[in-house]
């Protein structure tokens, strides 16, 4: 089945000089833009291309793929506002709309902004969206407790910042959970922490209790070694600087030099820091 505004895999029909066609099923045949034709396509070879419709509803195949597809939320730039709306740069010949009713904030040229990509069912035309919270959520979730995810920061409050949960559900990471610079955007790993009974989601950037302790406590043991057995660092130093070094919260911090203290690797000086016991 064919899926519009996405990356398929297609089969050539047939070859000309200045044309290529492929199968679109139900569809019927699609052109490969002109641009991306090439004599190295012939019938019944299988192309990877995204396919868009046109303003005349033409759809229309192209080899490059743009840097968000249907169904996706990405970061992407302002490059000019209309009346009609606000124009995206999103690696295509023409750039994509976010209509007025669209925006959930006025947006402005030059800036960058998370969207959602959709098809629509007013236009027939890619389309893309501020307004996050109505195309997430629309299954109850059924995540678990510390599970990793893929997360997206697209939102900064007054308790922290709101993060694209696996490109379905919305979840908080709250501000005493985050112990390194974050920025709208941003892609990166985190966990499940809470599922409330309203369905809304807490999430955080490192598992709870002693699951990385072993693997801090390696990267402690290392850099010590480099700094000569000794680093100002302890259980009293602040949680930014810590996680500068260790990319892991206070919390963990402690429990791995516990450890390491409990097993006299370490000594601990609440003045000077801490030190490896055979240097």
């Amino acid at each position: 089945m064919l899926d519009i505004g996405k990356v398929n895999t297609l089969t050539v029909v047939s070859t000309q000089r200045h044309e290529v066609r492929f199968d679109g099923g139900d569809a019927g045949d699609i052109l490969l833009a002109e641009k991306y034709v090439s004599e190295r396509y012939h019938p019944g070879d299988d192309v990877e291309a995204f396919v868009y419709p046109e303003r005349d509803g033409q759809l229309v195949a192209i080899t490059n793929k743009p840097y968000a597809t249907v169904g996706q939320f990405a970061k992407l730039r302002v490059a000019a506002t209309t009346s009609s709306g606000a124009f995206l740069s999103w690696g295509m010949k023409s750039d994509l709309l976010v209509p007025k009713s669209e925006q959930l904030n006025p947006m402005r040229e030059g800036e960058s902004y998370v969207v959602y990509v959709f098809l629509s069912e007013k236009t027939n035309l890619i389309t893309a969206s501020t307004k996050l919270s109505k195309f997430l959520g629309l299954h109850p979730p059924e995540y678990v407790e510390d599970e990793e995810v893929d997360l997206i920061i697209c939102n900064k409050t007054d308790l922290g910042y709101q993060a694209v949960i696996n490109q379905s559900h919305m979840g908080m990471l709250f501000d005493n959970e985050v112990f390194q610079k974050l920025f709208i955007g941003q892609q990166l790993k985190g966990y499940i922490y809470n599922l409330r009974d309203d369905s809304k989601i807490d999430l955080r950037l490192q598992l709870p209790g002693y699951e990385k302790v072993d693997g801090v406590s390696q990267a402690i043991i290392e850099v010590l070694e480099k700094n000569g057995g000794t680093s100002s660092l302890s259980d009293k130093s602040p949680p930014d600087e810590i996680y500068a070094l260790f990319g892991v919260s206070k919390k963990v911090f402690k429990k791995a030099i516990g450890a390491l203290y409990k097993k006299k690797i370490i000594s601990i000086d609440r003045g000077t820091g801490i030190k490896l016991v055979n240097k």
